[in-house]
């Protein structure tokens, strides 16, 4: 999904653009119960672009009748696994088929680069579904080794009624890497977006049905987190709960997991991810680039940003000089500009976090050699330049807390050893990249850190085959892969006497 557009053409599209902006549940948009709205305003230029329906714990309990009704009824639940798998493919056509309002939609809603989130965003949430729907037919049960006169079946059962709590900085693809594997083995699903970026996972609710999936299957409740995202985790009837977000609000999610009936509860959450470059890595030239890269995409603001760069001393000075030419060239620009690097922070709330974290490493010795500044101020969008600190110390708060923004610390050390420390000396456990000529090293440092996914010679590896999640604060279960159904199923042990 590459298609080349000029400013002006994105714009047109733009402003032909109709948003759905209701609740979705059993099968048709409503409004809350309260009638209530919320603002939904671009961080492109500030402005209000609709009014969403703002639920809360009374339109959990509609959601969650009709999701539980559709389950038990066996609609969705009891079809086989072949229908499950032409529908959800079907839904991935209709994906790709509204790519382009899809990727409008996400950057109008959190300010990325319309051409990332066409050529990224959309394509890979089109992949998941494609990828998930294909693999349905592929999960098989097993049977354990009996004596003759006895058979012992293993099987999964799907969970029941399954809540999505999922992030703004990739709002569909996100969404698709837990709604896709949920509705693949029976589950019926409450689909709960961000505030922040309601407007794809509303708009992409019809064409569930319009691909077949039964009313009250699929349900979309926009609205804030205590007041939509609360009531789904403490329901005593969602049997469910899947998160993407911090780790602050991750923890409390358990909590009420377990406040509640003990619903199955997994969370992907933050990170502070090491990217470590030996001298003797293959091409510095290239792992500036890739450095650069896995901090600015997206604004920073993913949860596997290589925000802790750890460069071997001896070419510390010259490999950072590599990073912030790099990342002159990845000034933001509109996102609607063709080529845009980057686009606007997803509000004026994150844009202010970010700003007071570049003060505190200026103020706690961090030395600010790119960017440090709000930009593009004109537009009255929220836009924050490419920013790099060098020497920091592992112990300064930019080091250590996770800020969600296009700011980089790097960090020196002697020996690999030091490297493994530092990297490892971290509450997430998230990513880490690798860059080494040295085959063994690469095989050293990849057992030995602490984290979900380690990229050697490369940052933000993997397809929908390998899985996705964390060690230690970054959370548990795995989203991707075949693993990701096991977050969905319930293993059901059924032994059976064959003597008469």
């Amino acid at each position: 999904m590459s298609i080349k557009y000029s400013r002006a053409e994105w714009e047109a599209k733009a402003t032909s653009l109709s948003f759905r902006t209701q609740a979705f549940i059993d099968g048709a948009y409503v409004n809350a119960a309260s009638g209530k709205t919320f603002g939904c305003i671009s961080p492109i230029d500030g402005q209000c672009r609709a009014q969403i329906a703002e639920c809360d714990a009374e339109d959990v309990g509609r959601a969650v009748k009709a999701s539980r009704r559709a389950f038990e009824s066996g609609v969705w639940s009891e079809t086989s696994p072949v229908h499950r798998k032409k529908t959800l493919l079907k839904f991935a056509q209709l994906l790709e088929k509204h790519a382009e309002e899809l990727a409008l939609l996400e950057s109008i809603d959190m300010g990325k680069p319309v051409a990332d989130a066409l050529a990224i965003d959309v394509a890979a949430s089109v992949r998941c579904l494609s990828w998930t729907a294909e693999a349905i037919d592929k999960v098989n049960g097993e049977i354990a080794p009996t004596p003759r006169h006895e058979l012992g079946l293993i099987t999964r059962e799907p969970l029941g009624v399954v809540a999505a709590i999922v992030p703004w900085n990739f709002p569909l693809l996100m969404a698709s890497w837990k709604f896709a594997p949920a509705l693949a083995m029976g589950n019926s699903v409450i689909l709960k977006p961000s505030e922040k970026s309601p407007l794809s996972a509303i708009r992409i609710a019809e064409l569930a049905i319009e691909a077949g999936i039964p009313p009250g299957v699929f349900n979309v409740l926009p609205g804030f987190g205590k007041a939509a995202g609360e009531p789904l985790a403490l329901h005593m009837d969602v049997d469910g709960l899947v998160f993407t977000g911090s780790t602050g609000v991750g923890k409390h999610l358990l909590q009420c997991a377990g406040q509640s009936n003990m619903k199955r509860a997994y969370m992907e959450c933050g990170g502070k991810s090491p990217n470590v470059v030996f001298a003797d890595a293959p091409d510095l030239p290239a792992a500036a680039e890739a450095a650069a890269i896995g901090i600015f995409f997206n604004q920073g603001e993913v949860c596997t940003a290589a925000s802790r760069l750890l460069v071997e001393r001896s070419i510390k000075d010259d490999f950072v000089k590599l990073v912030v030419e790099a990342g002159k060239n990845l000034h933001p620009k509109h996102p609607f500009e063709p080529g845009a690097p980057m686009g606007a922070i997803v509000d004026e709330g994150q844009m202010l976090r970010v700003l007071s974290y570049i003060e505190k490493g200026k103020s706690e010795g961090g030395r600010l050699v790119l960017g440090g500044e709000r930009v593009m101020t004109e537009s009255g969008g929220y836009y924050v330049a490419p920013t790099v600190f060098d020497d920091v110390a592992p112990e300064m708060t930019i080091s250590k807390e996770e800020i969600f923004g296009p700011v980089l610390s790097v960090i020196a050390f002697d020996d690999e050893k030091e490297a493994l420390r530092i990297a490892n000396d971290t509450d997430f456990g998230l990513a880490a990249g690798v860059w080494t000529s040295n085959l063994s090293r690469g095989h050293r440092m990849a057992k030995k850190l602490r984290a979900g996914s380690v990229w050697v010679n490369c940052w933000d590896g993997g397809d929908m085959t390998a899985p996705f999640g964390g060690f230690k604060q970054s959370g548990n279960g795995r989203d991707k892969s075949l693993h990701a159904f096991e977050k969905y199923t319930e293993l059901k042990a059924t032994w059976i006497n064959l003597e008469s």
